[in-house]
Protein backbone atom coordinates (compact mmCIF):
# COMPACT_ATOMS: atom_id res chain seq x y z
CA UNK A 1 0.00 0.00 0.00
CA UNK A 2 1.48 3.46 -0.70
CA UNK A 3 1.43 6.39 1.83
CA UNK A 4 3.80 7.35 4.91
CA UNK A 5 5.29 3.90 6.01
CA UNK A 6 5.75 5.90 9.62
CA UNK A 7 9.06 4.45 12.42
CA UNK A 8 9.73 0.83 12.96
CA UNK A 9 7.69 -0.12 16.73
CA UNK A 10 10.62 -0.23 18.97
CA UNK A 11 12.45 3.03 17.70
CA UNK A 12 13.60 5.82 19.82
CA UNK A 13 12.78 9.12 19.34
CA UNK A 14 15.84 11.45 19.27
CA UNK A 15 15.46 14.04 21.79
CA UNK A 16 14.34 17.79 20.29
CA UNK A 17 13.35 21.14 21.49
CA UNK A 18 10.93 23.42 20.64
CA UNK A 19 8.94 26.46 21.66
CA UNK A 20 5.25 25.95 23.58
CA UNK A 21 2.71 28.66 23.67
CA UNK A 22 4.17 30.67 25.96
CA UNK A 23 7.52 30.62 23.92
CA UNK A 24 9.03 28.18 26.73
CA UNK A 25 11.59 26.01 25.09
CA UNK A 26 10.43 22.56 26.03
CA UNK A 27 12.03 19.25 25.18
CA UNK A 28 10.48 15.49 24.67
CA UNK A 29 12.52 14.38 27.73
CA UNK A 30 10.18 16.07 29.60
CA UNK A 31 7.08 13.67 28.66
CA UNK A 32 9.27 10.96 29.37
CA UNK A 33 8.57 8.59 32.34
CA UNK A 34 4.78 8.30 31.06
CA UNK A 35 2.98 7.55 27.77
CA UNK A 36 2.87 9.65 25.31
CA UNK A 37 0.54 10.32 21.92
CA UNK A 38 2.43 12.17 19.84
CA UNK A 39 0.39 14.47 17.13
CA UNK A 40 1.67 15.79 13.96
CA UNK A 41 -0.81 18.89 13.85
CA UNK A 42 -1.93 22.47 12.28
CA UNK A 43 -4.69 24.38 13.41
CA UNK A 44 -5.34 25.26 9.61
CA UNK A 45 -5.64 21.50 8.93
CA UNK A 46 -9.53 20.78 8.89
CA UNK A 47 -9.11 17.60 10.15
CA UNK A 48 -6.98 18.26 13.41
CA UNK A 49 -9.85 20.97 14.05
CA UNK A 50 -12.19 17.95 13.73
CA UNK A 51 -10.25 15.56 15.63
CA UNK A 52 -10.28 17.97 18.74
CA UNK A 53 -13.47 17.44 20.12
CA UNK A 54 -12.92 14.13 20.02
CA UNK A 55 -9.48 14.23 21.90
CA UNK A 56 -11.24 16.41 24.32
CA UNK A 57 -13.71 13.81 25.17
CA UNK A 58 -10.98 11.09 26.22
CA UNK A 59 -8.29 13.84 27.84
CA UNK A 60 -8.87 12.23 30.95
CA UNK A 61 -9.06 9.06 30.19
CA UNK A 62 -5.43 9.28 29.17
CA UNK A 63 -4.42 11.12 32.30
CA UNK A 64 -5.89 8.37 34.05
CA UNK A 65 -4.24 6.02 31.69
CA UNK A 66 -1.01 7.71 32.57
CA UNK A 67 -0.64 9.00 29.07
CA UNK A 68 -0.09 12.38 27.76
CA UNK A 69 -0.97 14.19 24.88
CA UNK A 70 1.74 15.72 22.95
CA UNK A 71 0.69 18.09 19.70
CA UNK A 72 3.98 19.22 17.54
CA UNK A 73 1.82 22.07 15.69
CA UNK A 74 2.86 24.38 12.47
CA UNK A 75 1.25 27.76 12.70
CA UNK A 76 1.80 30.33 15.28
CA UNK A 77 1.54 30.57 18.90
CA UNK A 78 -1.85 32.48 18.21
CA UNK A 79 -3.55 30.42 15.95
CA UNK A 80 -2.91 27.15 18.21
CA UNK A 81 -3.98 28.78 21.30
CA UNK A 82 -7.19 29.52 20.11
CA UNK A 83 -8.13 26.40 18.52
CA UNK A 84 -6.97 24.86 22.13
CA UNK A 85 -9.22 27.45 23.84
CA UNK A 86 -11.97 26.91 21.30
CA UNK A 87 -12.13 23.12 22.14
CA UNK A 88 -11.13 22.71 25.63
CA UNK A 89 -8.00 21.17 24.54
CA UNK A 90 -5.74 21.48 28.09
CA UNK A 91 -2.53 19.20 26.45
CA UNK A 92 1.36 20.65 25.64
CA UNK A 93 1.47 22.31 21.82
CA UNK A 94 5.15 22.66 20.66
CA UNK A 95 5.50 24.74 17.75
CA UNK A 96 7.07 23.84 14.81
CA UNK A 97 9.79 26.73 14.23
CA UNK A 98 12.12 26.43 11.42
CA UNK A 99 14.66 24.57 13.69
CA UNK A 100 16.52 21.30 13.43
CA UNK A 101 13.76 19.68 15.18
CA UNK A 102 11.34 20.65 12.49
CA UNK A 103 13.47 19.41 10.11
CA UNK A 104 13.98 15.90 12.21
CA UNK A 105 10.51 16.19 12.90
CA UNK A 106 8.70 16.30 9.17
CA UNK A 107 11.77 14.71 7.49
CA UNK A 108 12.05 11.80 9.56
CA UNK A 109 9.90 11.02 12.34
CA UNK A 110 6.61 11.94 9.90
CA UNK A 111 8.19 11.15 6.57
CA UNK A 112 5.98 11.99 4.01
CA UNK A 113 2.83 12.37 6.42
CA UNK A 114 0.02 14.55 6.43
CA UNK A 115 -2.00 16.29 9.74
CA UNK A 116 -2.72 14.79 11.99
CA UNK A 117 -0.86 12.09 12.59
CA UNK A 118 0.40 10.10 15.18
CA UNK A 119 2.61 7.80 17.16
CA UNK A 120 1.82 6.25 20.78
CA UNK A 121 5.64 6.47 22.44
CA UNK A 122 6.58 4.27 25.76
CA UNK A 123 7.57 5.43 28.93
CA UNK A 124 11.26 5.51 27.12
CA UNK A 125 10.04 7.84 24.53
CA UNK A 126 10.08 4.59 21.88
CA UNK A 127 7.55 4.30 19.20
CA UNK A 128 4.93 1.64 20.74
CA UNK A 129 2.02 1.28 17.94
CA UNK A 130 2.92 2.12 14.04
CA UNK A 131 2.01 5.35 12.76
CA UNK A 132 -1.41 6.22 13.05
CA UNK A 133 -1.97 8.16 9.30
CA UNK A 134 -4.89 10.70 9.23
CA UNK A 135 -8.03 11.82 11.38
CA UNK A 136 -9.56 8.55 12.01
CA UNK A 137 -6.67 6.50 12.56
CA UNK A 138 -5.11 9.47 15.40
CA UNK A 139 -8.78 9.12 17.38
CA UNK A 140 -8.75 5.31 16.98
CA UNK A 141 -5.18 5.50 18.53
CA UNK A 142 -5.63 7.79 21.25
CA UNK A 143 -8.90 5.91 22.23
CA UNK A 144 -7.26 3.31 22.28
CA UNK A 145 -4.38 4.53 24.52
CA UNK A 146 -7.30 6.08 26.97
CA UNK A 147 -8.54 2.70 26.83
CA UNK A 148 -5.73 0.59 28.02
CA UNK A 149 -6.58 -1.63 24.98
CA UNK A 150 -4.11 -2.43 21.86
CA UNK A 151 -5.52 -0.93 18.82
CA UNK A 152 -5.48 -3.33 15.83
CA UNK A 153 -2.99 -2.46 13.18
CA UNK A 154 -6.09 -2.41 10.41
CA UNK A 155 -7.63 0.78 12.47
CA UNK A 156 -4.69 2.57 12.48
CA UNK A 157 -4.42 3.18 8.67
CA UNK A 158 -8.38 3.36 8.49
CA UNK A 159 -11.08 2.74 10.71
CA UNK A 160 -14.18 1.84 8.50
CA UNK A 161 -16.84 5.06 8.46
CA UNK A 162 -19.19 3.08 10.54
CA UNK A 163 -17.20 2.99 13.31
CA UNK A 164 -15.78 6.55 13.78
CA UNK A 165 -18.32 9.03 14.93
CA UNK A 166 -16.78 12.00 12.81
CA UNK A 167 -18.80 12.79 9.50
CA UNK A 168 -16.72 13.58 6.86
CA UNK A 169 -18.49 12.86 3.36
CA UNK A 170 -21.02 15.73 4.24
CA UNK A 171 -24.48 16.15 5.61
CA UNK A 172 -26.86 13.79 3.79
CA UNK A 173 -30.29 14.88 2.08
CA UNK A 174 -33.34 15.15 4.43
CA UNK A 175 -30.87 16.64 7.22
CA UNK A 176 -31.87 20.51 8.54
CA UNK A 177 -29.29 22.44 6.97
CA UNK A 178 -27.28 24.06 9.79
CA UNK A 179 -27.82 27.68 10.28
CA UNK A 180 -25.05 30.23 10.54
CA UNK A 181 -24.57 33.93 10.96
CA UNK A 182 -21.37 35.06 9.81
CA UNK A 183 -19.43 38.16 8.10
CA UNK A 184 -19.81 39.24 4.23
CA UNK A 185 -16.40 40.18 2.74
CA UNK A 186 -17.61 43.39 3.41
CA UNK A 187 -18.36 42.83 7.13
CA UNK A 188 -22.07 43.01 6.72
CA UNK A 189 -24.13 39.92 8.69
CA UNK A 190 -25.72 36.87 6.74
CA UNK A 191 -27.83 34.22 7.81
CA UNK A 192 -29.04 31.13 6.30
CA UNK A 193 -32.72 32.24 7.98
CA UNK A 194 -32.85 35.45 5.92
CA UNK A 195 -32.96 33.04 2.85
CA UNK A 196 -35.52 30.97 3.95
CA UNK A 197 -38.50 30.23 1.35
CA UNK A 198 -36.06 30.06 -1.64
CA UNK A 199 -33.85 27.51 -2.59
CA UNK A 200 -30.32 28.34 -1.35
CA UNK A 201 -27.07 26.94 -3.08
CA UNK A 202 -24.47 27.06 -0.59
CA UNK A 203 -21.07 26.69 -2.10
CA UNK A 204 -17.64 26.22 -0.11
CA UNK A 205 -14.83 27.58 -1.60
CA UNK A 206 -10.92 28.82 -0.69
CA UNK A 207 -8.95 31.61 -2.46
CA UNK A 208 -6.13 29.01 -2.65
CA UNK A 209 -8.20 26.30 -4.96
CA UNK A 210 -8.09 25.89 -8.77
CA UNK A 211 -10.72 24.43 -9.28
CA UNK A 212 -12.78 27.23 -7.31
CA UNK A 213 -11.56 29.45 -9.78
CA UNK A 214 -13.46 27.70 -12.67
CA UNK A 215 -15.94 27.12 -10.58
CA UNK A 216 -16.59 31.35 -9.80
CA UNK A 217 -17.32 32.68 -13.16
CA UNK A 218 -19.65 29.67 -14.02
CA UNK A 219 -21.95 31.01 -10.79
CA UNK A 220 -21.66 34.36 -11.56
CA UNK A 221 -23.05 33.83 -15.10
CA UNK A 222 -25.91 31.52 -13.74
CA UNK A 223 -26.91 34.19 -10.98
CA UNK A 224 -26.84 37.14 -13.76
CA UNK A 225 -29.18 34.89 -15.77
CA UNK A 226 -31.76 33.74 -13.05
CA UNK A 227 -30.64 35.70 -10.02
CA UNK A 228 -34.58 36.39 -9.62
CA UNK A 229 -35.89 32.71 -10.26
CA UNK A 230 -35.79 31.80 -7.29
CA UNK A 231 -32.55 30.25 -6.68
CA UNK A 232 -30.00 31.92 -3.90
CA UNK A 233 -26.39 31.29 -4.28
CA UNK A 234 -24.36 32.22 -1.11
CA UNK A 235 -20.41 31.24 -1.36
CA UNK A 236 -18.48 30.47 1.89
CA UNK A 237 -14.74 31.39 2.07
CA UNK A 238 -11.91 30.48 3.84
CA UNK A 239 -8.88 31.86 4.89
CA UNK A 240 -7.73 35.24 4.76
CA UNK A 241 -10.35 38.10 3.89
CA UNK A 242 -8.48 39.97 1.18
CA UNK A 243 -7.70 36.96 -0.34
CA UNK A 244 -11.24 36.28 -0.20
CA UNK A 245 -11.97 39.88 -1.10
CA UNK A 246 -9.74 39.97 -4.08
CA UNK A 247 -11.48 36.86 -5.79
CA UNK A 248 -15.01 38.27 -5.33
CA UNK A 249 -13.57 41.31 -7.31
CA UNK A 250 -12.16 39.53 -10.12
CA UNK A 251 -15.24 37.61 -10.30
CA UNK A 252 -17.23 39.88 -9.82
CA UNK A 253 -19.27 38.40 -7.48
CA UNK A 254 -22.44 39.80 -6.58
CA UNK A 255 -24.24 36.80 -4.37
CA UNK A 256 -23.77 36.57 -0.86
CA UNK A 257 -19.99 35.81 -0.20
CA UNK A 258 -19.27 35.28 3.68
CA UNK A 259 -16.20 34.35 6.07
CA UNK A 260 -16.01 31.49 7.76
CA UNK A 261 -13.22 31.12 10.67
CA UNK A 262 -10.90 28.37 10.09
CA UNK A 263 -13.29 25.36 8.79
CA UNK A 264 -15.95 26.05 11.37
CA UNK A 265 -18.76 26.17 8.99
CA UNK A 266 -17.64 23.53 7.09
CA UNK A 267 -16.92 20.85 10.00
CA UNK A 268 -20.75 21.73 10.97
CA UNK A 269 -21.51 20.68 7.52
CA UNK A 270 -19.51 17.13 7.46
CA UNK A 271 -17.04 18.21 4.44
CA UNK A 272 -13.55 19.70 4.47
CA UNK A 273 -13.03 19.64 0.78
CA UNK A 274 -13.32 23.08 -1.57
CA UNK A 275 -15.12 23.27 -4.07
CA UNK A 276 -18.63 21.87 -2.63
CA UNK A 277 -22.03 22.55 -2.63
CA UNK A 278 -25.42 21.43 -0.65
CA UNK A 279 -28.66 22.24 -2.27
CA UNK A 280 -30.82 23.39 0.55
CA UNK A 281 -35.12 23.99 0.10
CA UNK A 282 -37.25 26.41 0.71
CA UNK A 283 -37.90 24.53 4.07
CA UNK A 284 -34.11 24.90 5.15
CA UNK A 285 -33.84 21.03 4.90
CA UNK A 286 -30.57 19.97 2.10
CA UNK A 287 -32.41 18.67 -1.17
CA UNK A 288 -29.35 16.24 -1.89
CA UNK A 289 -25.82 14.66 -0.71
CA UNK A 290 -23.01 17.35 -1.20
CA UNK A 291 -22.00 17.86 -4.83
CA UNK A 292 -18.19 18.01 -5.23
CA UNK A 293 -15.92 19.30 -7.90
CA UNK A 294 -17.37 22.02 -10.78
CA UNK A 295 -19.47 19.53 -12.74
CA UNK A 296 -21.90 18.30 -9.92
CA UNK A 297 -21.95 21.58 -8.69
CA UNK A 298 -23.26 23.71 -12.00
CA UNK A 299 -25.66 19.92 -11.75
CA UNK A 300 -26.93 20.47 -8.66
CA UNK A 301 -27.56 24.31 -8.84
CA UNK A 302 -29.75 23.55 -12.14
CA UNK A 303 -31.54 21.13 -9.88
CA UNK A 304 -32.32 24.35 -7.46
CA UNK A 305 -33.62 26.30 -10.69
CA UNK A 306 -36.16 23.75 -11.84
CA UNK A 307 -37.15 23.00 -7.84
CA UNK A 308 -38.48 26.94 -7.81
Amino acid sequence: ASGPKGLEVGTAIADFELPDLTGKTRSLSEFRGRRAVLIYWSPDCGFCDMSAPELVEIQSALEANHTQLVLVGYGDAEANRKLAAEHGLNCAILLLKDSAAEKYLSEEVFKNCGTPSAYLLNEQGQVAQPLAAGMTAVVALARAAADGAQPKKAALRKLPLSESRIEREGLKAGTSAPDFNLPDIHGRPVSLEQFRGRNVLLVFTDPQCGPCDELAPELVRLHRKHGNNGLAVVMVGRGNAEENKKKATQHRIAFPFVLQERWKLSRQYGIFATPVAFLIGKDGVIVRDVAKGRDQIMTLAREGLAAR
